[in-house]
C-alpha cells in the first residue's frame, strides 16, 4: 500500500470531503435499501473521522440519473441508513455544489456528518468537468477516497477534486488495494482462480495477467461456452463470442505451457430457453444438444471443481457459474459459494454480481474478503493503474 491514508494526514477540525460508493440496490416498489453492505464497509473510515473531530462531508452517486434530477435516486434514504449505523444525525443538502451547500458546510461542527445530494444529478460529474471538480473541492480542506467501486472511473469526484486538495485513501480503499494486491504479488500457493459470468471479453485482461501467477484456473458460467467452442465442442444455442475463440484457444495453450492447469466443465445443465418455466437437463460436455443453451455447470463439474479448490490455500472467485437469477440454474453457483464459505483457505470474492450472491446467501462474513468493486477489481487485477488511486498522495 504505497498511498497515504487518513492516518497520515491531520484531520482534526478540517473539512473532509469523503467520496464513497453508496450506489446500493434499492427495492423498486418501496425505495428501501435491499443490501447495505457498501455502507457497512465504509463505517471504519467514518468512525475514525468522527472520533478525530473532522467535519465530514460525504458524497456519492446513486443509479444512472444521466445528469438530471430523479426523485427516486435522491440520497436522503442512504443518509438515513448511515445515520442509523453511525448512531448519530446525518444532515443532507438539496444539491452537491453551490452557495446553499457551502452555507451548510459552514454550519457543520467537528464530528458532524453532512451528506451531499447525488453527484450524478450533474452531467459534469461523469464528464470530469474541471469547474464542477473545483466547486466540490471548494467545500473541503482534505479529500478522502473510500470508493474503490468507482476508482476505475475518471470522474470529477474520483479524480478531478483530488487535484485541488491533499488526497488520501480511506480504510476500505486501503484494504481493497492490500488484499487484491496480495493476489498479484504474494498469494499463498496453491492458488486457484475461478471465473464465470457471461462474457470472455470482460475477463481476458484478468486471465492474461494472472495466468502466470495461478496454479489452477477454473472456467464456468456463460463464458465457458466460448472456450468449449474453441476446442471444437457443440455448444447449441449458447451465447458465444465468435471473435474471442482464437483468444480462448491461445489462453488454453498458454496455460498448458505455463504448467498451470486451465479446467473447463465436464458436464453442464442445458435448457431449451432461459426462463423461469424452463427445465434443466444434465449432459456431458460432448453431448450438448444443438437446440439448447448452457445454463449452469453440472454435478460432475461441481465435484471436480470442489475437489481442486479444496487443495488450494488461496481462492479468487469472480462470476456466477450459471444463470443465477433463475433458481433452478443457480445450483452450481450456490454450491461453489457454500464450499468457499467452509474453507480455511484465503477466499477472495470479486465485486459486482459475485459479491451480491454471497451477500444474498448470507455467506459474506465467512469469506476472507468480498470486494466492493466489480469493474474496479477486474481492472486492478488486470494490472492496470486505477485513475482514482493514481491521484492519491504517495507515502
Amino acid at each position: 500500500m504505497a498511498k497515504k491514508t487518513i492516518r497520515d494526514i491531520e484531520i482534526a477540525g478540517k473539512r473532509v470531503l469523503v467520496r464513497v460508493d453508496f450506489n446500493v440496490p434499492l427495492d423498486m416498489e418501496t425505495g428501501a435499501i435491499s443490501d447495505d453492505s457498501r455502507i457497512q464497509a465504509v463505517l471504519p473510515t467514518m468512525k475514525y473521522l468522527v472520533e478525530h473531530k473532522a467535519k465530514v462531508i460525504v458524497c456519492s452517486h446513486l443509479g444512472r440519473p444521466d445528469g438530471k434530477i430523479v426523485e427516486g435516486l435522491r440520497m436522503a434514504p442512504i443518509a438515513l441508513r448511515l445515520s442509523q449505523l453511525m448512531n448519530q444525525p446525518v444532515s443532507t443538502t438539496s444539491d452537491c455544489i453551490g452557495p446553499d451547500v457551502e452555507k451548510a458546510v459552514d454550519n457543520i461542527k467537528p464530528g458532524d456528518i453532512l451528506f451531499l445530494e447525488n453527484l450524478r444529478f450533474h452531467s459534469e460529474e461523469e464528464a470530469n468537468d474541471s469547474s464542477f471538480a473545483q466547486a466540490l473541492a471548494k467545500l473541503a480542506d482534505v479529500y478522502v477516497d473510500d470508493a474503490f467501486g468507482t476508482a476505475h472511473r475518471a470522474h470529477a469526484s474520483t479524480v478531478g477534486a483530488a487535484k485541488y486538495l491533499p488526497a488520501v485513501a480511506g480504510f476500505l480503499m486501503e484494504k481493497e488495494l492490500q488484499v487484491l494486491g496480495s493476489l498479484l504479488t504474494s498469494p499463498e500457493h496453491p492458488f486457484v482462480a475461478l471465473l464465470g459470468g457471461a462474457k470472455v471479453s470482460d475477463k481476458i485482461g484478468l486471465i492474461q495477467n494472472i495466468l502466470g501467477k495461478v496454479d489452477l484456473l477454473l472456467i464456468g458460467g456463460g463464458m465457458a461456452a466460448t472456450f468449449l467452442k474453441a476446442q471444437g465442442y457443440e455448444v447449441g444455442l449458447s451465447l458465444i463470442e465468435d471473435d474471442k475463440q482464437t483468444m480462448a484457444q491461445e489462453l488454453i495453450e498458454t496455460a498448458r505451457r505455463n504448467g498451470g492447469v486451465l479446467l473447463l466443465p465436464v458436464d453442464l445443465v442445458v435448457a431449451s430457453s432461459i426462463s423461469i418455466e424452463a427445465k434443466g437437463e444434465v449432459v456431458l460436455v460432448n453431448n450438448i444438444p444443438a437446440n439448447k443453451s448452457i445454463v449452469d455447470i453440472g454435478p460432475q463439474t461441481v465435484n471436480l471443481f470442489s475437489e481442486k479448490i479444496r487443495q488450494c490455500k488461496t481462492v479468487f472467485w469472480n462470476g456466477p457459474m450459471g444463470v443465477y437469477e433463475i433458481e433452478q440454474f443457480a445450483v452450481g453457483t450456490k454450491a461453489i459459494a457454500e464450499l468457499l464459505a467452509s474453507l480455511k483457505a484465503t477466499t477472495i470474492v470479486g465485486g459486482g454480481s459475485t459479491a451480491e450472491i454471497v451477500e444474498e446467501m448470507k455467506l459474506a462474513n465467512k469469506m476472507t474478503h468480498v470486494s466492493t468493486g466489480g469493474g474496479a477489481s477486474l481492472k486492478f487485477l488486470e494490472g492496470r493503474t486505477l485513475p482514482g488511486v493514481a491521484v492519491l498522495l504517495d507515502k
